[in-house]
């Protein structure tokens, strides 16, 4: 009997220190495309380097250890410099070894990545993987052409072929998933002690138009939901199985569907699953459920992030958020009348900003009053809708500072590095005058604004800027909560 291909599944080591402040999380596409080739009879193993925090001198034991006959992994804009690395290392340990990647950023810049003169890289997943990751690797091992396969994209006789596109999937619920193959224990949410964290996708896709977005793309404003049965099932599993005690909802908008989203709140209810939740949505589905929020607290929904992105209607108008400020305001203070932690982000350094209308931003976004607020700055991915118009502005081309950190883009009347001072700055100011009105906070809130600030402060991209300018009051304040 043949011996099963081995699919190694990597993350690749980037790390820009904005998700990892607030915990550990795992890559819930490797997930479902291990749980399709395992189905069809491959054995895939997932390697989280990116969450092990490992070098690339781990990566290689890890490969030599392995002897996998494919080595595949992912990556968004910023991750594709340390994806391609790892694809290379691959081939450099074994040139048979079969690299694949896929994602958001090989999806679009395909061309780009098979004309490099050192493209370690054998096929390029375009879209959705899981079927077209089985058929790829089914026409390869049998010797087929995979120019059959839709949805890929690699070289041929000097030549970059795209094959045609996929269509999307389309049941949700009927494909299998790999979380035996999961390392729980690195999972955590630093906010919640003792948690096991898992991601969940209960839907895919996005029918919006953000203009700087790479999702609307990517889903070609097309979206599709798992069950609500299914999505109740998924998380008791999680929880009877690994012990999982906290979910992110890993989708845009998996409130989309009104009705399909009260029937997964009321089955949580009804269940008494009792798994805390983070999701994002949009501000408008707030609005909508204004006389069902008590559900989502009932529900266990702990964390809610909404895209408010700009301030003023113009940038929003821009942004293609089809929202109003003022609808903004109103969905952030629902969120905080239910005592449900909010979130919410502002894009900054577009080519008309200046130091006084950041700065203004700021100030208005203490009038919003989302208990967490992240400044942000603009990253034109280079498939994006707004690219064209960002494009003389860009001034910076290494992708891995493409992560919403570090500015890439010059305003007309600023320079990058006070786009940069500004945005810690925003944080630094947003977060002190946070920390003033703790009193006002219900107990829960004033406890998770204390660990969240000390995490800031400490173990994210913002511990520069906010270590040596926290007023004494509030570090004594750290402290004596000892956190």
């Amino acid at each position: 009997m043949e011996r099963q291909k081995k699919i190694l599944l990597i993350t690749p080591p980037y790390h820009s220190g904005v998700v990892e402040s607030a915990g550990v999380w795992m890559n819930v596409g490797f997930v479902y495309i291990a749980g399709s080739l395992r189905a069809a009879g491959y054995d895939p193993v997932i390697y989280d380097a990116m969450s092990h925090w490992h070098e690339y001198d781990d990566i290689r034991r890890r490969i030599e250890a392995e002897k996998p006959d494919v080595v595949a992994t992912t990556a968004f804009t910023a991750e594709i410099v340390d994806a391609l690395k790892v694809l290379s290392l691959a081939k450099e340990i074994n040139p048979r070894i079969v690299t694949v990647i896929g994602n958001v950023h090989p999806t679009f810049c395909y061309e780009e990545i098979l004309k490099a003169s050192d493209n370690p890289v054998d096929y390029i997943v375009r879209g959705e993987g899981e079927i077209t990751m089985v058929e790829l690797m089914n026409a390869h091992f049998a010797g087929n052409d995979v120019a059959a396969v839709p949805g890929l994209a690699f070289r041929r006789d000097g030549s970059v072929i795209a094959t045609p596109q996929r269509g999307y999937i389309q049941d949700l619920d009927s494909l299998p998933m790999a979380w035996d193959l999961v390392d729980w224990p690195i999972y955590t949410y630093k906010p919640m002690e003792g948690s096991i964290l898992a991601i969940v996708s209960t839907s895919r896709g996005c029918s919006q138009k953000c203009s700087f977005c790479s999702q609307q793309l990517f889903w070609q404003r097309k979206w599709r939901g798992h069950s609500p049965e299914h999505v109740v099932a998924e998380l008791e599993h999680l929880r009877d199985t690994y012990g999982v005690n906290v979910v992110m909802f890993a989708d845009e908008t998996p409130t989309l569907d009104r009705s399909r989203w009260e029937r997964i709140l009321d089955l949580l209810i009804e269940r008494k699953v009792g798994t805390k939740i983070l999701m994002e949505t949009r501000v408008d589905d707030i609005l909508r459920d204004e006389e069902i929020l008590w559900k989502y607290k009932e529900a266990l929904i702990d964390h809610i992030y909404v895209g408010v992105e700009a301030t003023t209607q113009a940038t929003l108008d821009a942004f293609n958020k089809n929202i109003k400020v003022e609808d903004s305001k109103r969905a952030l203070e629902l969120i905080n009348e239910y005592d449900i932690v909010s979130e919410t982000s502002f894009v900054l350094g577009m080519p008309d900003d200046t130091i006084e209308s950041i700065r203004k931003t700021v100030e208005l976004a203490k009038f919003y009053n989302p208990d967490l607020a992240f400044f942000l700055a603009i990253a034109p991915w280079p498939y994006s809708e707004i690219y064209p118009d960002l494009k003389e502005h860009v001034t910076v081309f290494d992708y891995r500072k493409y992560n919403l950190v570090e500015p890439v883009l010059k305003p007309r009347a600023m320079t990058l590095q006070e786009v940069e001072r500004e945005l810690g700055h925003a944080s630094r100011d947003f977060y002190m005058h946070k920390m003033q009105t703790l009193d006002s906070m219900t107990p829960r809130k004033r406890e998770f604004m204390v660990k969240v600030v000390h995490i800031i402060a400490t173990s994210s991209y913002l511990a520069k800027t906010m270590r040596g300018t926290m007023p004494q009051d509030v570090k004594h304040m750290l402290e004596k909560m000892k956190v």
